[in-house]
């Protein structure tokens, strides 16, 4: 059938003009942890990010701890030179209080799981980790599945734990609580007690760089740790170190993902917080290097979730902290640490 100009015309005018979806275009900063966490998080999630969004250029700070990409926040909180920031939610909640972090309303929030949002922080939780009891498989036999293998005499002078203020001290102490008949991790004096009859056992509580290091040298036979970076270092130590999750259970550690305020690239800002919360970047990221996903749609496999916290079994056994909570104690509990437990040793 012959097509005249005039129905040609008339069909084009009858029919809506639709513009062709325009790709996100600019560039950002992120603000983010340094050494492994870096080294991992790039390929994983932001040069998959960069493919996807060819016009959005990334840059990658590299921050050694939380307290120090706050400090540089409030310092540029005038002229932000970040965009997005990712720091521990007690950190976060400080961000928040002095208006260096914005809300952000995107689709995925209500893909993550509860534990994700905390309505006085503003932003989400972009990691899940979680305390986990370190050994060595040829020096600990059989496999220990309690936190109290930690005051076994036998271990005397093996033992390396981060003091508090160190979260990870700080972590250990609301666990010792609970498995030595502590219900509120708000109050730890049963913690802080069992603690201070384990600490002539512990031969380092500045272990440096890390327990980790210290068990696959052999210096230690036991300590304590994140489960992302004993999964890693596990993997790399040619049996040397092994990582497990306690029978009495285990809390987790978050990372937010903020938008900071004022932030001259926020739209392209928002692109990139939406993907590094999605399934597919968290999926990337768990496999990787085994945080536990905050997006329930992340089809993890089969391998990687056994060495997260994410399974059935294990979320069951997980506690639930509140670290603002905590965060109004921290200061008193180290100071426990300096009086009861430190002197110990």
């Amino acid at each position: 059938m012959h097509t005249t100009r005039r129905a040609l015309l008339t069909s084009a005018l009858a029919t809506p003009f639709i513009r062709p979806a325009r790709a996100a275009e600019g560039s950002l900063t992120l603000a983010a942890y340094s050494g492994i966490f870096e080294d991992n998080y790039r390929p994983a999630v932001v040069e998959p990010f960069i493919r996807a969004n060819p016009g959005i250029k990334v840059t990658y700070y590299s921050a050694d701890t939380s307290a120090s990409t706050l400090g540089l926040l409030r310092a540029q909180k005038e002229a932000p030179q970040i965009d997005v920031a990712v720091i521990d939610v007690s950190v976060a909640k400080a961000a928040t209080d002095e208006k260096l972090f914005v809300k952000y309303d995107l689709p995925v929030l209500s893909e993550l799981s509860p534990r994700a949002i905390n309505p006085a922080v503003n932003g989400a939780a972009v990691t899940f980790d979680n305390l986990v009891l370190l050994y060595s498989p040829q020096r600990v036999q059989p496999a220990p599945t309690s936190w109290k293998v930690l005051w076994d005499s036998k271990y005397k002078g093996q033992i390396a734990i981060p003091a508090a203020p160190d979260i990870v001290g700080i972590g250990l102490t609301i666990m010792a609580n609970k498995s030595f008949g502590g219900d509120d991790y708000r109050k730890l004096d049963k913690g802080l007690a069992a603690l201070s009859e384990m600490a002539p056992n512990v031969l380092s509580f500045n272990p440096t760089p890390d327990p980790y290091t210290f068990i696959i040298n052999g210096t230690a036979s036991l300590g304590v740790g994140w489960n992302a970076r004993g999964q890693l270092y596990s993997s790399k130590s040619d049996g040397r170190l092994a990582a497990v999750l306690p029978d009495e259970g285990s809390l987790f550690q978050i990372n937010i993902m903020g938008l900071v305020a004022n932030s001259k690239n926020a739209a392209v800002a928002k692109v990139f917080i939406n993907y590094a919360l999605g399934a597919e970047a968290q999926k990337s990221f768990t496999e990787r290097m085994f945080y536990a996903p905050v997006n329930a749609k992340a089809q993890i496999s089969p391998d990687a979730l056994a060495r997260t916290a994410a399974s059935p079994d294990r979320m069951a056994r997980m506690l639930d902290v509140d670290w603002l909570e905590v965060a109004k104690i921290r200061d008193g509990v180290t100071e426990q640490w300096r009086r009861r437990i430190l002197t110990r040793t």
